[in-house]
């Protein structure tokens, strides 16, 4: 029994201090949780299985919009997520979210063709851009501000177990039971997740304020604009003639222009700072994962005949690596600086996708392969979270929505439009063989890789207000 807050004793109660698995956060913290997870899975695991679809669906034409076209279209998702939760909540960009996620599984799930394959990935890239801004929306209205540090860091480890075991255990489904249950054995653990979730919503204020901000139609339009523009980017690799020509460069141009009003000004001229910091992130997620998604197609055909979850292995120990050297950057700040860890994560990733195209050339063990891409994660591992937090650094209060959402389409877009050039080069090639094709494509990426090299050099804080976040 208390009084005016004390008790009998006149000693006034010391308040339990809250945990985000303690009882009010529990069920919520463990649904978000599960719901990063299952995306992370569903992202790693494809890239292992995708050469086994590609083959089983007779789709290897299509093989690279299946990776470029959902990082184009979460674009849009991300952008039209955040402004329906700044209008009215995050419930309904949650919930719509996770339909278009598990309705693009079930269809990717039963396909029987590529090109269904390819639309149920669209679908579940949709949905899954605007999961990701969703849960951090509610993060942001529901989780007290003390116990958000240690929920983001449960959604960074939601995403480094999936690089871990993902593309083994992918493997080990594919060539087990069938590849389609990489798709269809997530939806039953999305819908339980999600059911965790939503009784906290229900309980909580989750409304907007009373002055909604107007719907950003220009940014969605520009997105949409952008998405379309790489979809059409990878599909030009199948046009002959003059189109074969004319409409990559058709789409590159609509994709800068596009991209614009949603980076900060001079992110296209690589300004030194803030804006080279994006642009760096582009190029970074372009060359990794440009070379990345063409290992398991290559270690799986000739010469090599690795099974599946063997060529995932590639994968994994590439997760490892990053896992690692991001716990080393992060217990080192001080004798890590930023321009440091940028050229050290360079090097290394350089390195990797050097030794992957000379390995791929002279047809090397498949053992070389996980050496490099060992480097080629503990090169992003280094830097990635670095550029990071040279963004956040370089913001204000106004504008570190700005910023992140820069940050974030610039991953998206960085990756699409790298797989989708990879992609022309790789059916250019694809006539003299698997081995020529793909070493085709991975010099794609370094090309991409020596272009991030400029603009690494040039990524350092800026003083929030000599930061240039307007539009170009």
């Amino acid at each position: 029994m208390t009084v005016d807050g004390a008790n009998l004793t006149g000693e006034i109660p010391v308040p339990v201090r809250e945990r985000v698995l303690g009882p009010t956060y529990r069920w919520i913290s463990i649904g978000m949780f599960t719901l990063v997870f299952l995306a992370a899975f569903e992202s790693m695991a494809v890239t292992a299985v995708m050469p086994a679809v590609a083959a089983d669906l007779d789709g290897q034409s299509l093989y690279a919009l299946a990776f470029a076209g959902p990082l184009a279209v979460s674009v849009i998702g991300m952008i039209v997520a955040g402004n329906a939760a700044d209008r009215g909540g995050p419930r309904l960009a949650l919930y719509t979210s996770v339909a278009l996620f598990v309705a693009g599984l079930l269809i990717a799930g039963t396909a029987t063709g590529m090109w269904q394959l390819v639309t149920g990935r669209l679908v579940h890239g949709l949905g899954g851009g605007g999961l990701t801004v969703a849960l951090y929306v509610i993060v942001a209205r529901v989780i007290p501000a003390a116990l958000q540090p240690s929920l983001f860091a449960g959604f960074a480890a939601a995403w480094v177990v999936p690089s871990l075991v993902g593309p083994f255990i992918s493997g080990v489904v594919a060539d087990s039971v069938g590849w389609e249950w990489v798709f269809l054995g997530v939806v039953g653990l999305v819908v339980p997740a999600l059911a965790m979730v939503v009784p906290s919503l229900r309980r909580m204020n989750m409304d907007a304020a009373e002055q909604r901000p107007p719907w950003r139609i220009s940014r969605i339009a520009w997105a949409t604009l952008a998405g379309v523009a790489v979809l059409v980017l990878n599909l030009s690799s199948e046009a002959s003639g003059w189109a074969g020509w004319a409409l990559p460069l058709a789409a590159i141009v609509v994709i800068a222009v596009a991209v614009r009003p949603m980076v900060p000004r001079g992110t296209l001229r690589a300004v030194r700072g803030l804006p080279a910091t994006v642009l760096t992130r582009a190029t970074l997620s372009g060359a990794f994962f440009g070379a990345q998604v063409y290992l398991p197609l290559l270690l799986t055909g000739e010469p090599y005949l690795l099974s599946t979850a063997m060529a995932g292995l590639v994968l994994t120990l590439s997760g490892v690596a990053w896992a690692i050297a991001s716990q080393v950057q992060g217990r080192n700040p001080e004798r890590l600086s930023h321009e440091l860890c940028l050229r050290i994560g360079l090097g290394l990733l350089g390195a990797a996708i050097g030794g992957s195209l000379i390995a791929t050339l002279l047809q090397l063990p498949p053992y070389v392969f996980m050496i490099t891409w060992a480097l080629a994660g503990a090169g992003m591992g280094i830097m990635y979270p670095r550029t990071t937090v040279i963004g956040l650094q370089s913001s204000s209060i106004e504008n570190q929505g700005f910023i992140s959402s820069a940050m974030t389409v610039a991953d998206a877009l960085g990756a699409a439009v790298t797989i989708a050039l990879t992609a022309i080069v790789f059916a250019l090639l694809l006539p003299l063989g698997a081995v020529p094709a793909v070493a085709g494509a991975i010099t794609v990426a370094l090309g991409v890789w020596a272009a991030g090299l400029f603009t690494g050099l040039r990524a350092h804080v800026e003083a929030p207000e000599a930061a240039a976040v307007e539009i170009d």
